[in-house]
């Protein structure tokens, strides 16, 4: 009887503990922390709504990614993890407000509607190991990623994107501009450098072959490379050709500048 009464006790421990533990990996409260290791080429996905993504290729063997949640409704946002069959994706879960907005559910498919009012914020660090892919979509907030070894995507609506990897890159941006830094320029298909208001800006290997798409609405064109151009500017248009070409090139603004500069410059 008194075995049986020893192991019921245990039991009800242990049932109160593993609560316990779930009840702390819910309640995050204004602090989220994740890390993990991932095979080579593998790609991190961050999802936010409001606030930046910084990101850097400190991560040694292994991804560690911060989140620190501000503003008046900090505890109700979530940090979920999900995994694919890609590599893992990381998203900021606002809840919905009067107006049905939110965001979610945490997949590469993550949209976020009528949450561009909220106070609240999140600011991601994530550092990874140079061998990892890297990929960035933002609301509400700049995307830094600096200091990566492979392929980089970076997106915002309302905010600058600034790059730097030994591989290659894309971007996108509404308002803010676009800084770039690609150390490798034997990508296949098309990379494409997007902003509405704001100036493009990208540094290249010298040994750049590619056949450029340039459009600045509003604002110059320069490159440091020799460009061979077919049939002419037009307006603030030009498609022409660096070195050999073989591989596309799209660099778009409405309102700024477009820049391609050689590797050795600063950005």
């Amino acid at each position: 009887m008194h075995i049986r009464t020893c192991r019921l006790t245990l039991l009800v421990v242990l049932a109160l503990a593993l609560v316990a533990s779930a009840l702390r990996a819910d309640d995050q409260g204004r602090t989220f922390h994740w890390s993990g290791k991932l095979p080579a080429d593998q790609i991190v996905e961050i999802k936010n709504v409001n606030g930046t993504i910084d990101a850097d290729g400190n991560g040694g063997e292994q991804v560690d990614v911060t989140a620190e949640k501000s503003g008046p409704h900090a505890d109700e946002v979530r940090i979920e993890v999900a995994s694919s069959d890609k590599g893992v994706i990381i998203c900021a879960i606002y809840p919905s407000g009067f107006l049905g907005g939110g965001s979610g559910p945490c997949s590469s498919s993550w949209h976020a509607n009528n949450v561009h009012g909220n106070e609240t914020k999140v600011h991601f660090t994530v550092h990874l190991p140079k061998n990892l892919r890297f990929s960035a979509q933002d609301i509400n907030g700049d995307v830094n990623a600096k200091g990566l070894g492979r392929f980089v995507h970076g997106e915002s609506v309302n905010g600058s994107v600034r790059i730097s990897t030994s591989a290659w890159a894309e971007a996108e941006t509404v308002n803010g501009s676009i800084e770039a830094r690609m150390g490798n320029a034997d990508w296949t298909g098309r990379l494409a450098f997007k902003s509405v208001n704001g100036s493009v800006e990208l540094e290249l290997p010298d040994d750049l072959s590619a056949d450029i798409n340039f459009k600045s609405l509003n604002g110059g064109i320069r490159s440091d490379f020799p460009l061979t151009i077919g049939g002419g500017f037009v307006g603030h248009s030009a498609k022409g050709r660096i070195g050999n070409g073989g591989r596309e090139l799209t660099i778009d603004t409405v309102n700024g500048s477009v820049t391609v500069k050689k590797s050795g410059a600063t950005i």
